[in-house]
C-alpha cells in the first residue's frame, strides 16, 4: 500500500537547501522576482508599491499627468489612488505648485511615507532574494521598474 505524504512533510522538503554543487545548465530560465505588497485598513488600499512608484515621478517631472502616462494609466486613475490613500492615512501626498497648469509637488509627508516605504520595500527584496537563492534552483533577477 502506497503512503501518502502528508503538506509537513512536503514543507520539510521545502526548506532543505538545494545542492549548490548541481549547476543550473545554461539554459536554464533567469526569472525575475516581483513583489507585490501594500498595506491596507479595512476601508481600503493605504499604500503600496505602485503608489509610491506613482509619488516618485511626481517628484521627477513636477506633473501627474507625466507620472500617470509614464505608469500607463490615466490622469484620473492616478489622481483616484493618490486621493484615496491621502484620504485614508489622513496626510497630504502632493499639493498643487502655481496655477491650475503648474503642476505638483510632494509634500513633506508625501516625501517622506516614499522614501519608507521604498527604503522598506529594497529591503525586503534583497531578504527576499537571499532565500531564494537558498531555497530555490533558478538564479532571480531583481524587478527593475522603468525608468
Amino acid at each position: 500500500m502506497p503512503t501518502q505524504q502528508t503538506a509537513n512533510d512536503s514543507m520539510k522538503t521545502l526548506d532543505m537547501p538545494l545542492n549548490s554543487s548541481d549547476p543550473m545548465p545554461p539554459s536554464a530560465p533567469q526569472p525575475t522576482l516581483r513583489l507585490h505588497v501594500w498595506l491596507e485598513l479595512e476601508n481600503g488600499h493605504f499604500f503600496g508599491l505602485g503608489r509610491a512608484q506613482l509619488l516618485e515621478r511626481i517628484q521627477r517631472y513636477g506633473s501627474l499627468s507625466k507620472a500617470a502616462e509614464e505608469m500607463r494609466m490615466s490622469y484620473r486613475a492616478a489622481w483616484g489612488k493618490i486621493k484615496s490613500s491621502e484620504e485614508i492615512m489622513g496626510v497630504k501626498l502632493v499639493e498643487k505648485v502655481g496655477g491650475n497648469k503648474s503642476g505638483f509637488r510632494l509634500t513633506e509627508e508625501g516625501r517622506g511615507i516614499m522614501e519608507q516605504f521604498l527604503a522598506w520595500y529594497a529591503d525586503l527584496e534583497k531578504k527576499a532574494l537571499k532565500s531564494a537563492e537558498k531555497k530555490l534552483p533558478w538564479e532571480l533577477r531583481r524587478f527593475k521598474a522603468e525608468e
